[in-house]
Formats: C-alpha cells, sequence, structure tokens
C-alpha cells in the first residue's frame, strides 16, 4: 500500500474544513499557535515513515502525555492502580467536577484530568522530587530521543490560569484519593502536559503498544502484553474524553488526543499515527486530526472493525 500517497490524499481532502474549530484559548500560551497548521505522520515496525506537513515541528502534547504516565503506573502499580482510578468511559467533558463528587473522588478513568491527576500522585509516590525526570527520561526511551524537553511558557501558563484543575485535585483530596502534596503533583501534571514532541516523534513512541509492549524498533519489552491490551483498550474506549465513542465509531482505533491539536492513533501489529492540527471541536479534540484520521481507516481499510 502506497500510505504516501494516501497522506498526500488526505491532505488535499482536509483543505475544506480549515476555518472550523477553535485552537484551545483557555491556557494563553496554546491560543497564540498558528491555527491552520495540518501534520500527519506514519512510523512502521520496520523503521519507515511517510509523512505530509511539518512532521518535525514540536507542538504541546497536553493529555497525549496521560498514556505514558498511565503506562508508567499499570507497570509499578498493575491491578491496584484500579482502587484508586477507574476504567471506564466518562460520558462526561474532561475537566468535569460533578462526576468526581458523585463518585466520591475516584475518577472513572486516567484518560480525564482527575484521573491524570491521581495518576501522577501515585508516580509522585514513587519517585518523589524526581517524579517528572522519570516521566521525561521514559517518554525519551519510547520515543528514541533524548531532545524531548517540556516547554517553560505553557507550564507557565497552565499553573496561572489551571482553576479547575486546581479545583479537581483539592476535591479528590478531600476524597483522600491524593496521598502527597497538592503543589507537588500539580506541578508534575501541569510540566508533563507542557511537553513538547512532533509528530514523527509522538508515532514513534506509540509502536511500542501497537507491538503487544514491545518495540519493534529496538526489541525492548516496554511493557507486557496483557498490560498493553489493557491500555489500548482504554484508549479505545477513553481516549477522546466524551467523544470517544463517536471517534470509536468513525476512526477504528485506539487513540489519544490532546488539547494541544495532536492525536496519536495504532493499528495493532503495523504502524502508530501522529496528525497534529491545532483547531479543536467543541469535545477539545482535533477537528481536522479526526476527520483526517477517518479518512485514513477508510482509504486503508485499517480499522480494528
Amino acid at each position: 500500500m502506497n500510505y504516501q500517497a494516501i497522506l498526500e490524499e488526505i491532505e488535499r481532502e482536509i483543505q475544506p474544513f480549515f476555518g472550523e474549530g477553535k485552537v484551545a484559548d483557555y491556557i494563553p500560551a496554546l491560543a497564540n499557535v498558528e491555527p491552520d497548521q495540518f501534520a500527519m505522520a506514519i512510523q512502521m515496525f520496520d523503521g519507515s515513515s511517510f509523512g505530509v506537513g511539518e512532521i518535525n515541528k514540536k507542538f504541546s502534547i497536553q493529555s497525549i502525555s496521560k498514556v505514558f504516565t498511565f503506562t508508567l503506573a499499570l507497570e509499578h502499580y498493575g491491578k491496584e492502580l484500579y482502587k484508586r482510578v477507574g476504567h471506564e468511559p466518562s460520558g462526561n467533558p474532561f475537566n468535569s467536577l460533578v462526576q468526581l463528587e458523585y463518585e466520591n473522588g475516584i475518577p472513572r478513568n486516567p484518560f480525564i484530568n482527575a484521573g491524570a491527576i491521581v495518576t501522577a500522585d501515585t508516580l509522585v509516590s514513587i519517585h518523589k522530587e524526581n517524579t517528572f525526570d522519570e516521566i521525561l527520561k521514559f517518554i525519551r526511551k519510547v520515543s528514541n530521543d533524548e531532545t524531548i524537553v517540556y516547554d517553560e511558557d505553557v507550564f507557565e501558563s497552565e499553573l496561572e490560569h489551571g482553576f479547575r484543575n486546581f479545583a479537581l485535585i483539592n476535591m479528590i483530596k478531600s476524597y483522600k484519593n491524593i496521598h502527597n502534596e497538592i503543589n507537588e503533583v500539580i506541578n508534575t501534571y501541569f510540566k508533563q502536559c507542557s511537553i513538547m514532541m512532533s509528530p514523527n516523534e509522538l508515532a514513534s513512541s506509540m509502536l511500542f503498544l501497537a507491538n503487544h509492549g514491545i518495540n519493534p524498533l529496538t526489541n525492548e519489552q516496554i511493557i507486557t502484553e496483557s498490560k498493553a491490551k489493557r491500555i489500548n483498550s482504554l484508549m479505545l474506549t477513553c481516549g477522546h474524553y466524551d467523544a470517544s465513542g463517536d471517534f470509536a465509531y468513525k476512526v477504528g482505533l485506539p487513540g489519544k488526543s490532546g488539547v494541544g491539536g495532536g492525536i496519536v492513533a495504532i493499528v495493532p501489529k503495523k504502524m502508530a499515527i501522529c496528525v497534529y492540527s491545532p483547531r479543536l471541536n467543541k469535545q477539545g479534540n482535533s477537528l481536522i486530526g479526526t476527520k483526517a484520521l477517518e479518512l485514513f481507516t477508510t482509504k486503508t481499510g485499517l480499522s480494528i472493525f
């Protein structure tokens, strides 16, 4: 299959959608990005890659980082983790407080903000003040790229304007589901969301999940096959906030979005994909990115269904 030709076809077909949706303006550092960008990268198991647009240009990965932190926490805690954070779709916006109160401070899944904050807390319990360094080290390892860093401006912007996330962590703390000092946990969470990666790097970083937990480029086992299966299933059912069902319906691949405009998706035993376009739909997912992935699975027949 000529993936390069398919990507170029998709790039032409998504042009009419430019102008729809809007960038994440509640984080000022993200509001300043050029809205009409599009890039899409594919990484194959044999090391070959395909792409359109600026596939080496870095952007703020935001909630895509939750895949990495969940992987680290699941690797350490196993099923014990589910006593602190669930594995069910939320059906609510990614920053909802209502459900959290109703369910006594146990977030529905690790991919909504409350769940990712609890996940960060579980990592702080292990690594203390070195937690963010450990997260970054892991991301560099699975991406095979030592240059990956976080953006100080985005981090400061999140700290200054992340009132809803501060409300979430304080509410969870009131239910005794945050075990560490609030500032340490929230700083870790905001820093992980501020990590900057390119579509190429992100596609590479997801290859281990497409290959039963083993990085196909290095043959290193990152996580067990069973745990990789759990992570992929959550990406399918919970990876796009309250639009996860719609994404599964239209795209049919495990994936994870971020309000920075990125979406990662995996085709089991074949490849990993990252698409970037910063204008978001109402649920906080890349509007053109979702459309591009829908076109990709339609044209290639590579949906898991």
